[in-house]
């Protein structure tokens, strides 16, 4: 009777083997992170790839540089005390079309 005492103890005593626990639901956070990591990855991110128009901006850069060369002769006559008619809109040419030049070639 002794030995099966004993034998009674020592069992209880002792602890449990870890098993694993099969059949029961994973933790929410184990479970959400499984789905993510199985899930498709998105596609990357799209540049906005515009196409430039060349002709166009050979044509405004022929012009562009038609209204650069005649402002010389222009400042020359500013320098002298008078102003041209056509300064200020060849000016606002050359302003627009710098700016429209930028925005066509700039990313």
């Amino acid at each position: 009777m002794r030995p099966l005492f004993f034998c009674l103890c020592v069992l209880l005593l002792l602890p449990n083997p870890v098993t694993p626990q099969m059949g029961h639901a994973k933790p929410p956070g184990i479970a959400t992170a499984d789905t993510m990591a199985n899930a498709p990855m998105e596609a990357p991110a799209k540049f906005d790839t515009r196409k430039v128009n060349l002709d166009q901006v050979n044509a405004e850069t022929q012009e562009l540089r038609k209204l650069v060369d005649s402002l010389q002769p222009q400042m020359e006559q500013v320098n002298k005390g008078q102003l041209p008619k056509d300064l200020t809109e060849d000016l606002k040419k050359i302003e627009k079309l710098a700016k429209h030049l930028r925005s066509e070639v700039s990313p």
